[in-house]
């Protein structure tokens, strides 16, 4: 009887040869209405444009704080620490307040232009990265001339570039 225990043992472990080679096969799930209105709405230019602009302007607050921390003042052997305190501390909202404003325009700008030209093309692709990038670095650096906005178009669509081939975003 111990024989017998230990062959039907060896039979349950052991999958045949033909179990083995056959590959598992995955039921296709459909999305639910819920998920299908979710990617409806995200996929509003209206609403990516304001989600990036919300983001690029935190990201710009908290490097804002960050580089506000950094700056010292000019007369700083001749403040207290208390001063000195209250300058660092106007510096960060100075700074923080200046890096949300760029950093959500150009959060908003760059999104906008991407996701209509999306649209437009109807592709998903590299092109879309590189006209966004160069509206976005032109109207960025325009104040200061045709020039600088050319300059700034060129660089902020190299940089996009950059960025989409680094992450590999689009094949």
């Amino acid at each position: 009887m111990a024989a017998s225990n230990s062959e039907n043992d060896l039979k349950t472990e052991v999958p045949s040869s033909n179990e083995a080679e056959q590959p598992q096969i995955q039921a296709i799930r459909m999305p639910s209405m819920e998920e299908i209105r979710a990617q409806d709405v995200w996929n509003n230019c209206a609403v990516r444009s304001v989600a990036s602009g919300v983001m690029g302007g935190g990201l710009g607050f908290m490097m804002g704080m960050f580089l506000g921390a950094l700056d010292n003042p000019i007369m700083q052997e001749q403040m207290s620490g208390r001063q000195q305190l209250i300058y660092n501390l106007k510096q960060m909202g100075t700074r923080s307040w200046s890096s949300a404003k760029t950093f959500a325009v150009m959060g908003v700008v760059f999104s906008a232009v991407e996701c209509v030209v999306e649209k437009a093309r109807a592709k998903h692709d590299t092109t879309n990265t590189v006209v966004a990038g160069c509206v976005t670095g032109g109207t960025m650096s325009a104040k200061a001339g045709p020039k600088a906005a050319c300059v700034g178009c060129v660089g902020f669509a190299a940089f996009s570039v950059a960025i989409e081939k680094f992450f590999d975003r689009h094949t």
